[in-house]
């Protein structure tokens, strides 16, 4: 049996490459499994070899110590891997298969799974619907930044690449379909953006940077992308993107002086709760700012995609409230302008296999647009924290060196 390293959370701040077991087709009690999945058989599910796993913006929010992950916790939920080993209740998927995972884990049976609602699955975490890889909360799935990882269900949830060769000379981009390309995609795609839109996106980490080349691929004319850090928004500007620096001021000024107007159509939440305030607050916690600004920005009847990250849970909040995930948003700008929402996680197989043949016949370029940078797995600490730092990357981890 291969030795298996991982990426520990071991406190705030703090992650280390450890070794671990080697999967089984049965999920074993260990830091964060909930009591309810303990002992779980696993026949339909695969072994996976990874090729590659990225560092996520939701990883580091439990790594700064914003939720209430425990220590020992194994990280990652953006996987692209060979399949080395499938139990006995796989019939579809083979051994070889070069596949993508996504983060969500869906069972296919469920009400929500056969309405396409796989972000919320009933049958994959006891406490709540909806799960994800090495996730607080969420199960208990043992993570995928890791050399070797299981995936349940695996006829349902893997997306295999047609042609193996083909798949590893694109690699870098078909590891953004575990996650942030699907869930960039859905941001825009539930914000309404067409054909000639005008779209706000506020941030310009990989998922805004994903939700920016989104939006091009679904036609839209003007992409402002709003954000505090310089060398990201020299990275979105890299492939056309209008920016607005929100340390500056309100976004809506500088948003008027690029379209004449300060109002655009769209508008796509991708910071999430941990957001700054504008202008003279850049420097200070304010969660509600960029909900309130998303829908002061958006014209009336518009629409916005949230896919920015929200919690239930948050010990480092600034107040009690906000520790419950309880924001002071506007809604009743909200309400007034008709604004519609769409929240939650991606449904990434709504998405990933269309993104998937976009990818293969060159329509888009979503690693050079985000700076994917392939780094070893024993560099994963450095990752990290160079990405806290807001390096203006998507750092891929490479377990196996197979990435040319």
């Amino acid at each position: 049996m291969p030795e298996n390293k991982a990426v520990i959370y071991r406190g705030p701040g703090h992650v280390e490459v450890e070794s671990v077991d080697y999967p089984t087709f049965e999920l074993q009690d260990g830091p964060g499994v909930n009591p309810g999945n303990v002992g779980r058989k696993l026949p339909h599910g695969a072994i996976l070899k990874v090729v590659a796993t990225n560092i996520c913006g939701s990883d580091q929010h439990m790594v700064r110590g914003r939720t209430t992950a425990p220590e020992g916790l194994a990280l990652g939920h953006e996987i692209t891997g060979e399949v080395v080993e499938a139990g006995p209740g796989v019939e579809y998927v083979k051994v070889g298969d070069l596949v993508s995972v996504p983060f969500n884990i869906a069972c296919g049976r469920c009400r929500n799974c056969k309405e396409g609602k796989t972000g919320i699955c009933m049958n994959v975490n006891p406490d709540r619907p909806g799960s994800a890889y090495g996730y607080v909360d969420m199960g208990g799935w043992v993570g995928g930044q890791a050399e070797y990882v299981l995936v349940p269900y695996a006829d349902w949830n893997l997306l295999v690449f047609p042609d193996r060769d083909r798949a590893m000379e694109k690699i870098r981009d078909l590891a953004m379909l575990a996650d942030i390309f699907p869930t960039g995609f859905h941001g825009c795609y539930t914000a309404g953006v067409g054909p000639g839109s005008t779209v706000y996106i506020a941030g310009a980490g990989p998922v805004g940077l994903a939700a920016a080349t989104s939006a091009f691929l679904l036609g839209a004319a003007v992409v402002i992308v709003g954000d505090l850090q310089k060398d990201r928004l020299d990275q979105a500007r890299s492939f056309g993107c209008e920016t607005v620096d929100v340390s500056q001021g309100d976004p809506k000024d500088q948003i008027a002086q690029i379209l004449g107007e300060p109002e655009v159509d769209c508008a796509v939440d991708a910071v999430g709760f941990e957001a700054r305030g504008h202008g003279n607050e850049a420097q200070q916690e304010r969660p509600a700012t960029v909900l309130n600004t998303v829908m002061d920005v958006t014209r009336a009847g518009g629409a916005l995609g949230i896919p920015g990250l929200y919690v239930t849970g948050d010990p480092g909040a600034a107040d009690d409230a906000a520790k419950e995930g309880s924001l002071s948003i506007r809604l009743g700008l909200g309400w007034a302008k008709s604004l519609a929402f769409t929240t939650g996680q991606c449904p990434v197989m709504r998405y990933n296999r269309q993104l998937m043949m976009a990818i293969l016949h060159d329509r888009v370029q979503i690693a050079k647009n985000v700076n994917a940078t392939v780094i070893p797995l024993d560099q994963a600490p450095q990752g990290y924290t160079e990405f806290d730092h807001g390096a203006p990357r998507k750092y891929i981890l490479d377990p196996h060196g197979m990435i040319a």
